[in-house]
């Protein structure tokens, strides 16, 4: 069959393909985003199969008005089908800048203009533009060209009737909560019931990313990192500044636990020689709403820690630990200024688990009247999960000071468990097929990781089917159920291996984001394909 019958196979095509996305403005939170669902929709139907078979698309509801999209190619012969998962939306653009944002959408242009002000530009970057080898944008590497590849092989595999099941998975909400994945791990059981498919295999196509700076190397990946934040509401008590020490300022509280918690090697995991980075906090926040001489009685801070085998009750367990071990030290220390300064203290700190302290305000003033304390802090649009979060462990405290002062251990959105498949025959053989392919094809040697660096959607298939860690998330996450759920159990039905295998790029949510184009367009879609043909099944003549 001759190449001319595809729209999307040769590089040229496959570089119109990806600067056409790109050019879909999706940043996410904008109508961008939104419409990007609809846009993909019509770009499914250039294909032949999806006007014989419009009913293979679906929508899936991501909320806010944003949709993941699935489009399905049956082949008709088999259930086995791969799934292939991508997002959509991108980060934002400030770094570009006036001169700059414009061009942000339009890969050509704007790589005809750095070269115009290629001074301005990192050493690294510098030689990547002068080398005519990459093409420069926001969301070239991150992760648009991901999109293109699964059109490229939706199209090969309705065109050359592929013995084998493809389902395309493009999600919103990727680089925020990750709310199009979560909403899209139901869809996609639907799906399997509704087509009666068999999952063989989820392949993201996340670019790679370095291990280092300057990091030449091409990776594929058996697995992803992944990611929770155990945060804390600090609430002291207050006082006037010209007596400090009738009360307890949340940020001397907050100094004690931050220090334990930021690169705390009791939170680092190792596997397969690859290690997580160390938990720092993320944000503090100071809950006061506004400047006075009174002292800052509640504060809350949100930390980062990565996974590779540890769930959210192992997590959870070792944040209490720290967190005990620094309010012991807080109160020796703040004692011995007591004594120092001859005042009493004004008591022992309390450190409790948000169930915890739920539990605490519903034996006191009732379930529904704490429901009601909840239910005005979630109703305030103008909040993200995070503050939503923050607040509603304060507005309980604020009912409950006799445990004050204390520290409120809770999780704020989001949460990535993490996935592995490296122990999996399937993963192991489609691995030695693509490092044989790249090395015979490309002369590229391409390297084994087994946890993808970056964070990726990934993290909410092929979730152990017996792991009851996850109950202890749902119990310490305030917004559980309302604005914030992750679908463990449908995960736990998603029980197929992961692959991530990408083009390579530089400089993902920067101004110098960058795809090579050999690896984009000539290299991964002949690996993708080697590796999907592999998984065809024999048809009796």
């Amino acid at each position: 069959m001759g190449f001319e019958n595809f729209k999307w196979y040769e590089p040229e095509q496959l570089e119109d393909l990806l600067c056409e996305l790109v050019a879909w403005d999706s940043r996410t939170g904008t109508i961008g985003e939104i419409e990007f669902a609809t846009r993909m929709l019509k770009k499914l139907y250039e294909l032949q199969y999806f006007q014989e078979n419009s009913s293979h698309i679906h929508f899936h509801d991501a909320g806010k008005g944003r949709n993941a999209v699935t489009a399905l190619y049956s082949s008709g012969v088999t259930k086995k089908t791969i799934v292939l998962i991508s997002h959509f939306d991108t980060v934002h653009t400030e770094e570009f800048g006036g001169g700059l944002e414009d061009l942000a959408f339009q890969p050509r242009l704007l790589t005809d203009e750095l070269k115009r002000r290629i001074a301005d530009l990192p050493e690294d970057a510098q030689a990547d533009l002068a080398s005519d080898e990459y093409l420069f944008g926001r969301g070239t590497m991150d992760m648009k060209m991901g999109i293109a590849l699964h059109l490229h092989l939706l199209e090969r595999a309705s065109v050359e009737k592929w013995p084998v099941n493809l389902l395309l998975l493009t999600v919103p909400d990727e680089e925020v909560n990750s709310s199009g994945m979560r909403a899209a791990a139901k869809g996609l059981v639907d799906l399997k019931e509704k087509y009666g498919l068999e999952y063989e295999l989820f392949i993201n196509s996340e670019p790679t990313f370095t291990q280092k700076p300057q990091d030449p190397n091409y990776y594929i990946y058996s697995g992803s990192i992944g990611k929770i934040m155990p945060s804390a509401l600090f609430y002291g008590r207050k006082t006037h500044a010209g007596e400090p020490l009738s009360g307890l300022t949340s940020h001397y509280m907050a100094s004690y636990l931050t220090r334990a918690m930021e690169f705390n090697s009791d939170f680092v995991e190792e596997a397969y020689g690859e290690k997580t980075p160390l938990p720092v906090c993320l944000q503090q926040v100071d809950l006061k709403g506004d400047y006075s001489t009174q002292t800052s009685h509640h504060s809350a801070a949100l930390y980062n820690v990565f996974l590779m085998r540890q769930n959210a009750d192992e997590i959870m367990k070792i944040f209490k630990k720290t967190a005990v071990k620094a309010m012991a030290q807080c109160e020796e220390d703040y004692k011995a200024i007591c004594k120092r300064e001859g005042v009493q203290p004004i008591g022992n700190i309390n450190v409790m688990e948000y169930w915890e302290l739920l539990r605490c305000a519903e034996e006191k003033m009732g379930e529904t009247e704490v429901q009601g304390i909840i239910g005005s802090v979630l109703a305030d649009e103008a909040l993200d999960e995070r503050e939503m979060s923050m607040l509603v462990c304060d507005r309980l405290l604020l009912h409950c000071q006799e445990l004050a002062p204390a520290v409120i251990l809770f999780y704020a959105p989001p949460y990535y468990p993490a996935v592995n498949s490296s122990e999996n025959g399937l993963v192991q053989e489609k691995i030695a097929l693509a490092q044989k392919v790249l090395q015979e094809e490309f002369n590229v040697d391409a390297k084994q990781v087994h946890y993808f660096n970056g964070i990726s959607d990934l993290s909410y298939v092929n979730y152990d089917a017996t792991d009851t860690g996850w109950r202890s998330y749902k119990n310490n996450t305030p917004v559980w159920g309302e604005t914030y759920r992750i679908p463990f159990r449908e995960m736990q039905q998603l029980q197929a291996p992961v692959m991530n295998i990408g083009p390579y790029g530089k400089d993902a949510h920067k101004l110098t984001e960058r795809l090579q184009k050999e690896s984009a367009f000539i290299h991964t879609p002949l690996l993708l394909g080697k590796v999907i043909e592999s998984m065809f099944v024999t048809i009796e003549a």
